[in-house]
């Protein structure tokens, strides 16, 4: 019996998947809805700095990057540039996005710590945006921002110190932790007791 021939679909480049992104308004873009095929990857990498490469090259526009970050997906521990026909595989060295600038907001008497990251997005630290710190094996945290979708920014080094700066000790479930609060959230970095040896 004689098989039909598979026709293998031509791989979408950047300039296609801008040519999407122009026609359609980033409020329509429900990506969770979305569920298209996964077509293989394309040689693009977001560096561990922020930086992204495509086929070696730097793409140094910040509106091209920013269109390709609001299209950023995560999936099982990979990422893709998702759209309603295809879902295209690329690299992440470290996270995404990296958080670049803070400042810190009064609100209802409470201090909100509020994040701008490397495309732009804005974000208020608290339920729906968690501060995690990850301990590394030279007693050094690394600290992420949840952005959206499953989707992290590395906070820099500066701001990382900053954090710490306005760190605070709070018992929890009996144990003394220190952390740093955003509004009503308490997120937690180290046990209190090992900071010294932090």
């Amino acid at each position: 019996m004689v098989q039909p021939m598979t026709v293998a679909r031509p791989m979408p480049d950047l300039s296609q998947l801008s040519a999407f992104l122009a026609a359609e308004p980033a409020a329509l873009r429900p990506l969770e809805a979305w569920n298209p095929p996964d077509c293989g990857m394309m040689d693009l990498t977001i560096k561990a700095d922020g930086t992204w490469i495509h086929a070696g090259s730097a793409i140094t526009r910040p509106p091209l990057v920013k269109l390709f970050a609001s299209i950023l997906w995560h999936e099982e521990g990979r990422y893709f540039l998702k759209t309603p026909v295809e879902k295209i595989g690329i690299t992440v060295e470290d996270l995404p996005f990296i958080a670049v600038e803070m400042q810190i907001s009064r609100q209802n008497g409470q201090d909100q710590l509020i994040f701008r990251t490397n495309v732009d997005d804005v974000i208020s630290a608290g339920e729906d945006h968690p501060l995690h710190f990850t301990p590394q094996a030279d007693g050094q945290m690394r600290p992420a921002l949840h952005v959206r979708r499953n989707l992290y920014a590395r906070l820099s080094r500066p701001l990382y110190y900053d954090l710490v700066e306005l760190g605070q000790t709070r018992a929890l479930s009996g144990t003394d932790w220190f952390g740093v609060s955003s509004g009503t959230h308490f997120f937690p970095m180290i046990e209190a007791d090992k900071l010294e040896l932090a």
